[in-house]
């Protein structure tokens, strides 16, 4: 997270439920929900290796639930490109873009099969959960499309965005503001510090 949570719930005066976290990778944001009091958690991680660590980082709590899954507007099995140079933080179920020539280190090398499913398919209670944080490497419209009915419930979006070809096809940051606006989702704040994409905070207007 480019901006730290805590600066978030000052600056907004954010009461903070639960979190749904799509694009967990290791679970790294997890010692800043616990600071803020937050209880209930769901990771999803599609990337096996991934997965396996986030379980390592992780405490045996009926709060915390965690899915080897990817999530977008589909089901069923989807190839997603696999780097290790970045620790698989870089991994997307789209083509590299711009992200080649402007982290040239940065090489994927492989591809790895993986479920999909939609948000809206996964059952559980959705009271308890106020926030989306997602970074998905240019694939959140997908997801959003797969979870109109979870954003009904939402008050607070944390996303990665995006202002140039970073993947192919990614959504650009214009039209997920487009999207979001038909949940009354308003973008408040935004960090480009990777200059071509960069995370910013959405929240419903009441």
């Amino acid at each position: 997270m480019i901006i730290s949570l805590n600066k978030i719930i000052k600056k907004f005066n954010l009461n903070i439920r639960g979190v749904i976290h799509i694009g967990a990778h290791y679970g790294q944001e997890y010692p800043q929900y616990v600071a803020q009091g937050i209880k209930n958690i769901i990771f999803f991680e599609p990337i096996l290796s991934n997965y396996k660590k986030l379980l390592e980082r992780l405490p045996q709590n009926d709060n915390v639930r965690t899915f080897n899954l990817a999530l977008g507007n589909e089901v069923g099995a989807r190839e997603m490109y696999v780097e290790t140079a970045n620790k698989g933080q870089s991994c997307s179920l789209l083509e590299p873009g711009t992200h080649i020539k402007q982290y040239p280190h940065i090489r994927f090398d492989k591809r790895e099969a993986v479920q999909i499913d939609k948000l809206d398919n996964i059952f559980f209670d959705r009271h308890l959960f106020n926030m989306i944080n997602i970074d998905v490497q240019g694939y959140e419209l997908e997801v959003f499309k797969g979870a109109t009915k979870t954003l009904e419930i939402i008050d607070i979006i944390y996303s990665e965005v995006n202002r140039d070809d970073v993947y192919k096809g990614c959504v650009r940051v214009e039209e997920l503001d487009l999207f979001l606006s038909k949940w009354h989702f308003k973008r408040v704040l935004t960090d480009w510090a990777g200059i071509t994409w960069g995370d910013a905070i959405y929240l419903k207007e009441k």
